[in-house]
């Protein structure tokens, strides 16, 4: 049981997912460190097609990716990505190292 805001709730809290690390890499992928400690593989090649997505196709724009408040983004925070989408749809390799 938690309180949040004076209303008692049963179950354990969930903390947020966030990003604590990323690391471009070769194909559009995406090597991700979550906040639970798990790293996973992402395949943004499926994603350059979305509009929204569409100036990761650029390799040096898409190599710019960094976090920002437990956020994945990229030009100065115009583009994003939600961690729960990275971390449903990745790849889990199970290491915290960078291949």
């Amino acid at each position: 049981m938690y309180i949040k805001n004076g209303i008692a709730y049963a179950g354990e809290q969930k903390q947020p997912l966030k990003i604590s690390g990323v690391r471009p890499l070769e194909d559009y992928k995406l090597w991700i460190r979550f906040s639970n400690g798990e790293v996973k593989i992402f395949d943004f090649s499926k994603e350059l097609n979305s509009p929204a997505f569409s100036p990761l196709k650029d390799k040096a724009v898409f190599n710019s990716v960094y976090i920002d408040y437990g956020v994945t983004v990229w030009n100065n925070g115009d583009i994003d990505i939600a961690p729960e989408y990275l971390y449903e749809n990745g790849e889990s390799i199970g290491g915290a190292s960078i291949a």
